[in-house]
């Protein structure tokens, strides 16, 4: 099955809820290449972006649980390399 190669941007919100952020990416873990997350303490925010390699449909469904997650917020953005 054919690959994309994403980045997901996410936004905490609230910062109970990153328990259950990290079980879904624990989840995905075999899809992940790498992630980084800064907190942002002056919002108290944290925002975070995962790098991905899996099939587009993959990719949505990852994005669509964490969005789904209340207080946190999720976007794809999707290299067009292989596309």
């Amino acid at each position: 099955m054919d690959t994309r190669v994403a980045i997901l941007a996410i936004v905490v919100e609230q910062p109970d809820k990153a328990e259950e952020l990290n079980h879904v990416l624990h989840e995905y873990r075999q899809h992940i290449i790498g992630r980084m997350g800064i907190p942002y303490e002056k919002r108290g925010i944290s925002l975070i972006s995962v790098a991905v390699d899996a099939p587009q449909d993959i990719i949505s469904a990852l994005a669509g649980r964490i969005g789904n997650i209340q207080g946190i917020t999720a976007k794809a953005v999707y290299s067009k390399v292989g596309a």
